[in-house]
């Protein structure tokens, strides 16, 4: 983890009459990225009266919150309550680091029927298959934020080599597992929908299921490991989950 300097300013402005966003800076890295866990551990930790939720992205924090409540039924102003109480969770996240991160195992089937695009990025990157394979599963990756779909990472930490324009006319339908590549950024599809991501494999594992506890599978601050596996695997394990 990198020490937290917290030399970029923080900002916060208002969201309409129900939240505040917390904006980290403007650039996507490691440090925003430790520093926004470090706040929203404080108010997992430590919520205030009328937070209804907040939702981590790559570099902002929205807190949601319920006017009436925070006001005190109309006896104060919420909009400066809410700066109040987030400024002091500001401070004390500043005092401690974010629990170590989790790390969550994807086991992957790489080309073929289930990564169509494996080659088109090998083209665009000047090397063989095999080498854009063990370039992706080599390296750990940070879950920044979960969006587009409910369950959807987006991942930080892939090698640039392997690095991919996103396709020119997007698929209508990809299958929920897929794994892809767009730009610096490679991320897995949640639930089949369309997408623009170069795919080059899937996993069998559910990124979402609403019937469970916790319905998606990787959360912001996780970490990822992507494990390559055999078609046969990929099967036995996706039928293992029927």
């Amino acid at each position: 983890m990198p020490e937290l300097t917290h030399r970029t300013p923080l900002h916060l402005c208002p969201l309409g009459d129900s939240a505040v966003v917390l904006q980290f800076g403007d650039e996507i890295n490691l440090e925003t990225h430790y520093r926004l866990r470090a706040v929203t551990q404080a108010l997992e930790q430590r919520p205030f009266p009328g937070l209804v939720e907040f939702v981590p992205a790559y570099t902002t924090l929205t807190v949601y919150y319920d006017p009436w409540e925070l006001s005190q039924h109309g006896k104060t102003d919420a909009y400066a309550e809410v700066v109040r109480q987030l400024e002091v969770l500001v401070e004390l996240a500043a005092h401690f680091e974010p629990s170590p991160a989790r790390l969550v195992e994807l086991p992957v089937v790489y080309g073929g029927a289930y990564g169509p695009d494996l080659e088109e990025v090998a083209t665009h990157a000047g090397l063989p298959t095999d080498e854009v394979v063990r370039l992706h599963s080599s390296g750990s990756y940070q879950v920044y934020m979960i969006g587009f779909t409910p369950g959807f990472p987006y991942l930080g930490g892939m090698d640039d080599r392997i690095a991919t324009p996103r396709k020119t006319n997007p698929r209508t339908s990809i299958p929920a597992g897929s794994v892809g590549i767009a730009g610096a950024q490679t991320g897995v599809y949640s639930l089949s929908t369309p997408g623009g991501w170069q795919l080059i494999g899937r996993t069998p594992l559910t990124l979402f299921d609403p019937d469970r506890e916790t319905p998606s599978l990787l959360q912001a601050g996780d970490e990822v490991r992507f494990i390559p596996i055999s078609e046969e695997e990929y099967l036995e394990r996706k039928e293992g989950q029927a």
